[in-house]
């Protein structure tokens, strides 16, 4: 079928901003430019894509799923100008990384700031979300890599995953449970207290969940939160034990927090760069993915 990438970006603008006047707008063209874009679109698509009121414009069902298929496409072509009009000297340019941003505090922190001094015009944009989502930010062609915790189950055989940092999940204590400092715990006695973690659907809850399942017992969390920090604070003012990376408190006071020693400690996981297989990278990417695997511990 020969349809005019025009109306697909047309249609892109009105199904992103679900508006006839914001999408003319943003592509400075007329409003009725836009409807007849559209109409052109339905009428060899043969299907309704947009419900149309006095009041407001929604997709179809139709539309959702034909927007599923053309926003990472048109995020590619994006990527693809802007990689062509990139400076391959690295005096311009943009990365779009996913990561949460937990990972940005503890972990990319360092080489935001040695990046951004040794190429100061290069634009770094950062969209938090937890390391599930951020796959499918990678998927919608909205960034050019992630940084997720592995393992990871959203990551596809599309993708390729560099790892660079290796961490163990801990469970940790304030003062009102100091009797435990010197303490070696069972997996199972953990459940004999007050648990305080990220919410289900987020990849560490997911591999605490497989861990305690492969030995028969069910984790029951009293609290569920959605940043590891605040399960930090959480556990320095005593409401429970917070499950943790290791990495989170590598500069916190031990007469605050301490770390619970387990008779089976978690299995070290990784942190890793993911890319997808069908999107090229920017130089100004590949440098910078470079850079973290020059520091990686």
């Amino acid at each position: 079928m020969n349809i005019n990438y025009e109306h697909y970006k047309v249609f892109y603008h009105v199904a992103t901003t679900l508006s006839f006047s914001k999408a003319s707008t943003n592509l400075y063209i007329s409003q009725s430019a836009v409807s007849q874009s559209i109409k052109t679109l339905e009428e060899k698509l043969q299907t309704t894509l947009f419900h149309r009121s006095t009041k407001k414009v929604t997709l179809t069902h139709e539309g959702t799923l034909l927007l599923q298929h053309i926003e990472p496409a048109i995020h590619l072509i994006h990527h693809g100008e802007n990689n062509i009009l990139a400076n391959r000297s690295l005096q311009q340019g943009k990365i779009r990384i996913g990561a949460s941003d937990t990972i940005c505090k503890h972990i990319l922190l360092p080489y935001f700031q040695q990046f951004h001094q040794a190429y100061p015009d290069i634009h770094l944009q950062v969209t938090n979300r937890t390391s599930l989502k951020c796959v499918q930010l990678l998927k919608q062609g909205t960034v050019d890599f992630i940084i997720t915790n592995l393992p990871n189950e959203q990551i596809t055989s599309t993708m390729t995953m560099e790892p660079f940092y290796t961490f163990q999940d801990i469970f940790i204590a304030g003062t009102r449970f100091d009797h435990l400092r010197h303490t070696t715990l069972s997996l199972e006695d953990i459940l004999n207290y007050p648990l305080l973690m990220l919410e289900k659907n987020t990849t560490t809850s997911q591999y605490a969940e497989s861990i305690f399942t492969k030995h028969h017992l069910k984790l029951q969390p009293e609290v569920e939160l959605t940043s590891i920090d605040l399960l930090v604070e959480l556990a320095k003012i005593n409401i429970g034990i917070s499950l943790v990376p290791d990495y989170c408190i590598k500069h916190e006071p031990m007469e605050r927090v301490f770390p619970l020693k387990l008779h089976t400690p978690f299995p070290k996981r990784q942190l890793a760069m993911v890319t997808h297989k069908n999107v090229p990278l920017s130089v100004a990417s590949k440098t910078f993915m470079n850079h973290i695997q020059k520091g990686k511990s």
